[in-house]
């Protein structure tokens, strides 16, 4: 059995315990000890991070051969066209190599909080949602990926990993499962809730995401 926590980090945070230049890390909003992330969301992005005791399913969370697909929310500067978003379908080459192909499409506005602070936007600025999906985790990967095509990113959240998503999370707020690990670090895992929900939220963030 392995402890596994949600956490839907806000804006401006690190995916850390312990910052030597004082900024905002995790333990602000979780207090368990003995947890780790596993993986990282960049300090300017938002979303789900998943944090375990369990060095087996950190490895099965964060390592991209087990290709656990991600599902981000992207606001981007602009309107693509299907042309643009069919680059990043078949993959594109970023200074690190290619990128595999990824799950792309236009997308209505999440109900989602208000980002504090709010993204630096003119009255006659166009923007646009997309929801990228990618079984990677390079450096900042989902913004250098919409840079390339020529859109880039204003506001990104992370809705979900694998099977774990944000679902009613408000921005500081996390929930706890137990994980029954499998056999084989290959075969799915299952999750069990144990219902209990631990909340850091900010008072502004008062909208939660629905899927």
């Amino acid at each position: 059995m392995a402890k596994l926590i949600l956490l839907n980090k806000p804006f401006n945070v690190l995916s850390q315990f312990s910052d030597s230049d004082g900024r905002c890390t995790l333990k602000r909003y979780i207090s368990q000890t003995n947890v780790y992330p596993a993986g990282r969301l960049d300090y300017d992005s938002e979303g789900l991070i998943l944090l375990t005791d369990n060095g087996q399913l950190q490895a099965n969370i964060a390592n991209p051969k087990y290709k656990m697909e991600k599902t981000y929310w992207v606001q981007v500067e602009g309107l693509p066209k299907e042309s643009d978003l069919d680059c990043l379908r078949k993959g594109v080459t970023l200074k690190d190599g290619d990128t595999r192909p990824a799950k792309v499409k236009k997308i209505n506005q999440p109900d989602i909080w208000p980002r504090n602070p709010p993204i630096r936007q003119r009255n006659n600025d166009t923007t646009c949602w997309l929801e990228i999906k990618i079984s990677e985790g390079r450096n900042r990967q989902v913004r250098r990926m919409t840079a390339h095509i020529g859109y880039p990113t204003l506001r990104l959240i992370r809705a979900s990993i694998g099977n774990w998503s944000l679902d009613a999370l408000a921005p500081g707020e996390s929930k706890e499962l137990n994980i029954h690990m499998p056999a084989q670090p290959s075969k799915p895992l299952s999750k069990k809730a144990t219902g209990r929900r631990h909340s850091k939220a900010r008072p502004t963030a008062n909208r939660k995401p629905k899927r």
